[in-house]
């Protein structure tokens, strides 16, 4: 129906979705450090408001990168988003995050040995804050973001009622 440069609009019968262009995926980060988990906020275009997430980023979204390994694509994202370093980058799966809508997956890597290199912030002007949340606060940090109108990444419900169990 339609091609953009990142995302194509399909239709089969009559069902409506949206791919990834060119064969991009996504990398998602779990990245816990000394208790604390490290989480981005960023303004997002869809929402029309900020977003808090598990940091992320497109694997294989430049020409010169296509067949970029998602596994360094995550430890890059990581360190430009959140200004951490992972020693250890581990594949935790691949998943589809709204499989009624849109056939994107992403694969989840678990960051470990991390080190602060950086402030993070994104590039070219994402303007992405980081938050280092304590577990144990998670669920308030979560519901003070709800209360003030951010959108929250259905990626932390599930870490939120995982960390119930730790």
């Amino acid at each position: 129906m339609w091609e953009g440069r990142f995302i194509t609009a399909k239709r089969q019968g009559r069902w409506e979705y949206v791919s990834r262009s060119r064969g991009i995926r996504a990398a998602v980060i779990l990245a816990i450090d000394q208790g604390h988990v490290l989480l981005v906020e960023q303004y997002r275009v869809p929402l029309g408001k900020k977003c808090i997430e598990l940091p992320a980023g497109l694997v294989g979204d430049h020409d010169d990168n296509s067949d970029e390994d998602a596994s360094l694509a995550a430890i890059r994202e990581l360190e430009e988003e959140t200004g951490y370093r992972a020693e250890i980058m581990e594949d935790c799966g691949q998943y589809y995050s709204s499989p009624g809508m849109v056939s994107e997956s992403f694969s989840l890597f678990q960051a470990k040995g991390l080190t602060k290199v950086g402030d993070g912030g994104g590039v070219d002007g994402e303007n992405i804050t980081v938050h280092r949340v304590a577990l144990d606060q998670l669920n308030g940090f979560i519901e003070q973001k709800r209360n003030n109108d951010i959108g929250i990444d259905v990626r932390l419900l599930m870490l939120s009622n995982l960390v119930k169990f730790i």
